[in-house]
């Protein structure tokens, strides 16, 4: 102990009569954020798939850390996504069904119905800080260490956490690192969201009041679930949508007419094969300029809030990725292989930051199976087994292959369709909207492509 404060003081010298430190100890003066060493496992963001990826590692014996940047943990799906949207989602149906009169009709006499939006943004609230606290308890419970900063890969076997001035508070020496940033709102060029009047997912799950008129750029998951919420809720939704139907990616098209045909029966308005070309706010309105792809044409119309979802981006700028010479694809999506390893053998990425579809459930398996592997498990995922689902009402659900993709690949194939409107359940519920469509090999039965729109669709 003596030697090294010896040794200290020699580094002490004298410049123009004042005492100056040596660059070694101003190094170490400034240094005031915590190390943490011998790390088997680092994983970046707290959603779906790194909670559970997080989880899973430290199941399997693996010392891990897992950095989120954001007060709460969850990620995007449970604080401003999926989980905040099923609680209004939800809540809004029953809404709709009182003061619809579709409850007096089943003989349930309400009397006056009334909305108490600010009441059913709490319940909506508690849901999210239920589940975001439920994480913390899991952590607890599974030896998972919490940093709260934003993690920036430092070096191959490192990974910084920065705070909110972009100082390092924190630096942990690690075997492995996963990538688990999940995505962020696409940016409409030339429209800025102020997530009051102009908003994106994230605004529209916390308005203040009911709008009379809103337009939604974009229809799909999305746009058809939350602009859903607001039509029951009392507002004049009209959804803009470049591409000739609704649903988004991957719906058949056969399923994608039934569910317009039934969402348009609902109030929901659609302008397909049109595209926004302009927005600006005038006297507290927006008004939105369209053209239609087909003619030309151009329209101006008017709303008190526009919902800007044109989708999501990979979350992947900022953490150090490319002084480590890992390149992105095209849209900024990490490549990974196999077992989710990049161009670094122990960086691995997941989620929404890589190709597939970005949906919660398939990042989580993707972090399940990416720690498994870590410690020698076998890896594999099927792709084709990962189902999507619409939470509208009728919900909307499949899994597998639509017709579009066995008539592009020469796949032989026959249908097998059933409505609801014959099914006896759905009779005594008086909720007969929707059908069953199944797709198999024409010569073997194989199912290729399971899909469902009708009640509980989700669930089956």
């Amino acid at each position: 102990m003596q030697s090294s404060l010896l040794q200290a003081a020699r580094q002490v010298t004298k410049q123009n009569g004042r005492t100056v430190l040596s660059p070694f100890l101003g190094s170490m003066q400034t240094r005031c954020f915590a190390t943490h060493d011998d790390v088997d496992l680092v994983v970046i963001g707290s959603g779906p798939g790194g909670y559970v990826g997080a989880i899973k590692a430290s199941q399997l014996g693996m010392k891990t850390v897992c950095i989120e940047k954001n007060a709460t943990l969850g990620g995007t799906c449970l604080n401003v996504g999926c989980i905040p949207s099923k609680a209004l989602l939800n809540n809004s149906h029953y809404f709709h069904m009182a003061k619809g009169g579709d409850l007096d009709k089943r003989g349930i006499e309400c009397g006056e119905v009334k909305l108490n939006l600010e009441k059913m943004m709490g319940e909506k609230s508690k849901a999210v800080g239920a589940l975001t606290g439920g994480i913390k308890m899991l952590f607890k419970g599974n030896k998972v260490t919490h940093l709260e900063g934003h993690g920036k890969i430092t070096g191959p076997n490192q990974v910084s956490v920065l705070g909110p001035d972009g100082e390092v508070t924190e630096v942990v020496n690690t075997k492995n690192i996963m990538i688990a940033t999940g995505s962020e709102v696409t940016p409409f060029p030339g429209i800025e969201v102020d997530e009051e009047t102009i908003v994106s997912s994230t605004g529209a799950l916390s308005l203040k009041e009911v709008p009379e008129k809103m337009i939604i750029i974009g229809a799909g998951v999305i746009g058809v679930e939350l602009g859903s919420v607001w039509a029951r809720l009392g507002t004049q939704v009209t959804a803009v949508e470049f591409m000739g139907h609704v649903g988004g990616m991957g719906i058949d098209m056969d399923i994608s007419k039934q569910f317009q045909r039934i969402m348009t029966k609902q109030g929901l308005k659609f302008k397909l094969n049109t595209k926004v070309t302009a927005a600006k706010k005038e006297g507290g309105k927006i008004t939105v300029t369209v053209e239609s792809v087909k003619d030309g044409k151009v329209e101006n119309m008017e709303a008190d809030v526009l919902l800007v979802c044109v989708g999501r981006r990979p979350y992947t700028q900022g953490l150090g990725l490319e002084e480590l010479g890992i390149e992105m694809d095209n849209r900024g999506r990490v490549p990974v292989n196999s077992r989710f390893q990049s161009v670094l053998p122990n960086v691995y990425a997941i989620g929404d930051c890589i190709a597939g579809p970005m949906l919660a459930h398939k990042a989580e398996d993707e972090g399940i199976i990416a720690a498994e592997g870590m410690v020698g498990g076998p890896v594999h995922i099927d792709y084709n087994c990962v189902p999507s689902v619409v939470y509208t009402h009728p919900e909307l659900a499949w899994v597998g292959k639509n017709e579009e993709d066995l008539k592009s690949e020469g796949i032989e194939y026959k249908i097998g369709k059933f409505p609801f409107a014959a099914n006896s359940r759905a009779k005594c519920n008086n909720d007969t909207d929707g059908l069953v469509k199944i797709l198999g090999d024409k010569k073997t039965d194989r199912l290729l492509g399971a899909h469902i729109i009708g009640p509980g669709a989700g669930e089956m």
